[in-house]
């Protein structure tokens, strides 16, 4: 089978899972909060068709890095705006991460569950290919997570940022968005972003499935 299908066959059900869950996390939480606009704009659900940014998900498989597409926010349905959209903003990469550790602990119960039955070709048809996208999911949900902590706007990392700092510095911050996508795609394409974020990446992947 072609390499870029097989690896398309394997990465695509773990990418979406957790594209949409990022997602949805950001318009539950703002939901909760009392933001009704995700949910009046039907983000507010797990069907990836309804949050897929098509150039974002491509890209993950050419410079490994996409995004979905922002779960619309209008801070001023909540109570405290600023404290309310650090809460919004943590919630998608913290979700990633709980996925990445699930995904590490199911990668591990198959693999005791692979060594307790007899060999066959439909053991291995099916815990092979689950365990790849299992260990692909820790991988992409980390990539994700670490990804989306950095603060550049409009990461969620840079909301964060906003919701620590004081007013008037988070106000002069978030003038940077409108250079924020430019700047990323120099970082990535320059190969500076796989620098900085890579090695955390590594070294957290490793510490799950080791």
């Amino acid at each position: 089978m072609n390499t870029f299908i097989t690896q398309l066959i394997i990465l695509a059900p773990p990418l979406l899972l957790a594209l949409t869950f990022h997602e949805f996390a950001h318009g539950y939480v703002a939901y909760r909060l009392g933001d009704p606009t995700a949910k009046n704009e039907g983000r507010l659900t797990l069907n990836p068709i309804k949050h897929l940014d098509p150039i974002g998900t491509i890209a993950f498989f050419f410079i490994k890095f996409g995004w979905a597409k922002p779960v619309p926010v209008n801070p001023a349905y909540f109570k405290n705006p600023k404290k309310d959209m650090l809460w919004v903003a943590l919630a998608g990469p913290a979700t990633n991460l709980v996925l990445a550790v699930i995904s590490a602990v199911v990668t591990k119960l198959v693999w005791a569950l692979a060594s307790f039955i007899s060999y066959s070709t439909i053991a291995e048809a099916i815990l092979v290919p689950l365990n790849s996208m299992l260990i692909a999911s820790v991988w992409i949900n980390l990539v994700l997570c670490i990804f989306n902590f950095l603060p550049i706007p409009p990461l969620d990392g840079s909301r964060i940022l906003a919701g620590i700092l004081p007013d008037d510095l988070a106000r002069s911050y978030q003038q940077v968005e409108r250079y924020g996508f430019i700047i990323i795609l120099v970082l990535a394409f320059s190969g500076l972003l796989s620098k900085v974020i890579m090695p955390v990446i590594s070294f957290a992947n490793s510490l799950l499935l080791s």
